[in-house]
């Protein structure tokens, strides 16, 4: 997937986002700060991190600023509502940004805060997959909870078995 422009990668990037967020309301609001093992992320930590390191990690680099990612803890929002608030907002200001890349912007190179540098475009498709990724935890944490999801594009494996020849 090459990347052309700003205003094109935003218009993915709501959709991508809009299917992570979809899982918000399965959260109960009394398992926001679960986690299945201690030391590992909760599902409040996995939502403000996909929120704080796309506003302050790839938002700030592909500015050609170093990060100012400073983690996902929950002094950064607490409970459930301002979980889904924070993950909201942090999402409106990065496109703000992101909108704004012009095709130019996009050919030139960023420096990751591994000290890589990258083209802007590459480094936007590395932010998508971040995403994915977190998601994925995301289904796999209400999974191990007993919760019921929603399947990603509206059919379950199932459904698509009985619906192929």
């Amino acid at each position: 997937m090459e990347i052309y422009d700003g205003q094109s990668f935003v218009k993915y990037l709501d959709k991508v986002k809009a299917r992570t967020a979809r899982l918000f309301d399965f959260i109960p609001e009394d398992k926001i700060e679960w986690t299945y093992q201690d030391g590992k992320f909760t599902i409040g930590d996995q939502i403000r991190h996909l929120a704080a390191i796309e506003r302050f990690m790839y938002v700030e680099n592909v500015q050609l600023k170093p990060s100012k990612y400073q983690g996902c803890g929950i002094e950064l929002a607490e409970g459930k509502e301002a979980v889904v608030q924070f993950y909201l907002q942090k999402q409106k200001k990065s496109k703000a940004v992101f909108e704004r890349l012009t095709h130019e912007d996009m050919e030139r190179k960023c420096e990751t805060p591994g000290g890589v540098e990258i083209t802007v475009w590459k480094w936007l498709r590395a932010l998508i997959e971040h995403e994915v990724h977190h998601r994925g935890q995301l289904y796999m944490y209400l999974a191990m909870l007993g919760i019921k999801t929603p399947p990603l594009y509206g059919l379950t494996s199932e459904e698509v078995i009985s619906k192929s020849v």
